[in-house]
């Protein structure tokens, strides 16, 4: 039976040093060596401070920037442990509602949203974007429709013209990947930094 058994254990203890250890360890050296500031986690940076990551989104909520996706992701409530309380964009908890078509707490939400929306520019359709969440919660960017959905309320609290405003959204849109993976998109992080170093902020 130890026989048998032998060449079963050791072949455990390898694969795991192999694929748990050794393929890890020579995965996150090259990628460091090779793409360093992604294997960092393409953090961004402003007078020397990280002030966030390219691909995490953050939770905009004033009217001078533009605003992200809706996000569903959660964190403990701090009265209750066993609940948990809205969090948007909490990383540590990636993930979306699992809300199906026919929640009424989901359809309630997105039509409040979308109202909400339609006030704040009035003759514009909403883009979808802009009234669901993403699967994991923390997509960084938004759609150029999304984007230019923003501008009129961006340019009025920031004081600045329409125009000046739509120019950064177009400096900021992203083409598709080599021209043909992907979607035209806005990193909102960048947009909203790019939007800061804009006199009128």
């Amino acid at each position: 039976m130890i026989k048998q058994i032998r060449p079963a254990i050791l072949m455990i203890v390898l694969m795991t040093l192999l694929t748990g250890l050794a393929y890890p360890l020579a995965m996150t050296g090259i990628a460091g060596l090779v793409f360093p500031r992604q294997a960092a986690g393409s953090l961004v940076e402003r007078n020397g401070h990280v002030i966030g990551s390219e691909l995490i989104g953050q939770n905009f909520a004033a009217e001078n920037y533009f605003h992200g996706r809706p996000s569903a992701t959660t964190d403990t409530d701090p009265a209750d442990a066993s609940k948990t309380v809205p969090a948007p964009y909490n990383a540590q908890n990636s993930g979306g509602s699992n809300a199906g078509p026919t929640s009424k707490a989901l359809i309630d939400r997105v039509k409040g949203d979308a109202e909400k929306l339609a006030a704040e520019n009035p003759g514009a359709a909403v883009p979808v974007d802009l009234v669901t969440t993403s699967a994991s919660g923390l997509d960084p960017d938004i759609t150029p429709a999304a984007a230019s959905f923003q501008v009129p309320r961006v340019a009025r609290a920031r004081k600045l013209p329409e125009d000046r405003v739509r120019q950064l959204v177009a400096e900021n849109t992203e083409g598709r990947l080599l021209g043909l993976l992907g979607e035209p998109h806005v990193n909102v992080l960048k947009l909203n930094m790019a939007l800061d170093s804009v006199a009128g902020g």
